[in-house]
């Protein structure tokens, strides 16, 4: 008898406690897709569907912006960036205001861009820029393995902490989880900065999935930049037999841009930490001859006026008149983006969606194949990368926009973890850019294939992987 009672009890239990979370679902979901989505699940299958809510159903961030706004001097170093590298609207081919309104930052100018293809060039970059810093070194990444790209950078960090140069290092406690202790301890041996774990805030295990900081980010002494998708690891540079060859992008940054880049890592740290780094920041920009318009757009789960992440590929593609050209290795969009690329293709515009053919995590590969048919119905062109594994993750529109950053083409990265893009507002560097994707375009095969014709397993997995779209 005692048993039945506390079945029944425990049944009860369960069904409140989902009550309870789809109301907190319907309540904070950022998008109705995603509320309807787990109030039924949650109402349906709650056994299955309260262990999910707990990985996945977390969808703002509290009080991420409340840090942000309670450092004032954040924001004013913010209005004085604004005043003294501001562009007129006039100079630019496009209106600046949507981007401008999404990263909270105004397009600025007297940049300098260079495309840092592949690993290789990327973290030879990085490192010779470590190596020549004078007084700072501020280094973020999602991932950071202690294998050899890893081993380096810890020591090319030590090198500069050694000579008297100031490191602050930080990573995602989720993308870094496999990292060993003794990684951090040789840093704080000799005198790196770090995240303190034990106080961290944020996800600080592998199983929270949502609220990861995605962003890549290495600034010299507040005047050299590096952002784009590259994590630290070997398989990053092409030495993982699973993966083979790996088809990356990455920027070098220089001019006003780098300043806006290194607010979004004092954000960052701020909000981990409680410690302000401002005062002990370069905050003098120095133009360079390419002078480029360009901005830097971050987003995350901790804006909570509008789904920022989303708005800038909207704001994009809906500033294009005769080319949206889109590489990411994940493509689970939003309905307001997949709109937004069949309206622009039946304008006759050029709409390219550059994508892998291999696979390294195959629900978000399978569920883009739910996608493709009406894409390609109105004349999207469906390419698949086939010379390795490509992760980049870059826009480009027209002549006009040219954008690199950590941002994929899925909800995850429009609404649940903490993304940076470069865009810069230049043809110059548009056509750097084409030149790169065209190069990729010729290692690529157009999809001409419906999900009907398809395998068995892609027909039947991909309607049930769209099903998760809101977390994938």
């Amino acid at each position: 008898m005692l048993s039945v009672t506390l079945s029944t009890l425990a049944f009860l239990a369960m069904w409140i406690t989902a009550g309870l979370s789809a109301l907190s679902a319907a309540r904070t979901a950022r998008t109705p897709q995603g509320a309807m989505g787990w109030v039924v699940f949650l109402l349906a299958l709650p056994i299955v569907a309260l262990p999910a809510y707990l990985f996945f159903g977390h969808h703002r961030f509290k009080n991420y912006r409340e840090t942000r706004l309670q450092s004032e001097r954040t924001v004013q170093g913010i209005k004085n960036f604004s005043q003294d590298h501001v562009v007129s609207p006039d100079q630019l081919c496009i209106n600046p205001a949507p981007f401008e309104a999404v990263a909270g930052l105004p397009v600025c100018r007297g940049n300098g861009f260079e495309l840092l293809i592949n690993g290789q060039a990327a973290f030879d970059a990085m490192f010779q820029a470590i190596d020549d810093a004078q007084d700072y070194v501020l280094i973020q990444f999602y991932i950071v393995r202690d294998d050899g790209l890893g081993q380096r950078l810890r020591d090319h960090m030590i090198a500069a902490a050694q000579r008297g140069v100031a490191v602050w290092f930080m990573t995602d406690a989720v993308g870094s989880h496999a990292l060993p202790q003794s990684y951090a301890l040789a840093l704080a041996s000799a005198g790196v900065n770090l995240v303190d774990p034990t106080t961290r805030r944020g996800p600080k295990h592998r199983f929270l999935l949502n609220f990861r900081n995605h962003r890549k980010t290495v600034i010299i002494d507040g005047l050299i930049g590096f952002t784009g998708v590259l994590n630290v690891g070997d398989e990053y540079l092409g030495l993982d037999p699973g993966f083979g060859a790996w088809r990356d992008t990455h920027l070098r940054l220089s001019g006003p841009v780098v300043l806006q880049l290194q607010l979004v890592f004092a954000e960052d740290w701020h909000w981990l930490t409680e410690e302000p780094l401002l005062d002990l920041l370069h905050w003098d920009a120095r133009h360079v001859p390419q002078d480029m318009a360009a901005l830097i757009v971050a987003t995350g789960p901790g804006d909570n006026t509008t789904e920022t992440g989303s708005m800038m590929f909207f704001s994009a593609i809906s500033a294009a008149r005769h080319r949206i050209w889109i590489a990411s290795p994940y493509f689970v969009p939003d309905l307001d983006v997949v709109a937004a690329l069949k309206h622009a293709a039946l304008q006759g515009i050029d709409v390219r969606l550059l994508l892998p053919d291999s696979i390294d995590h195959y629900a978000p590969w399978l569920a883009a194949y739910s996608y493709f048919d009406d894409l390609r119905a109105v004349g999207v062109k469906i390419l698949r990368y086939s010379a390795g594994f490509m992760h980049q993750k870059v826009i480009l529109i027209d002549e006009t926009i040219a954008g690199v950053g950590t941002t994929n083409l899925d909800n995850r990265s429009f609404r649940l973890n903490f993304e940076a893009m470069a865009l810069f507002f230049d043809s110059t560097a548009a056509q750097q850019v084409a030149k790169m994707l065209e190069h990729d375009f010729t290692h690529s095969i157009e999809m001409n294939m419906n999900l009907d014709q398809q395998k068995l397993s892609i027909r039947l997995g991909a309607p049930v992987a769209r099903l998760f779209a809101p977390v994938l």
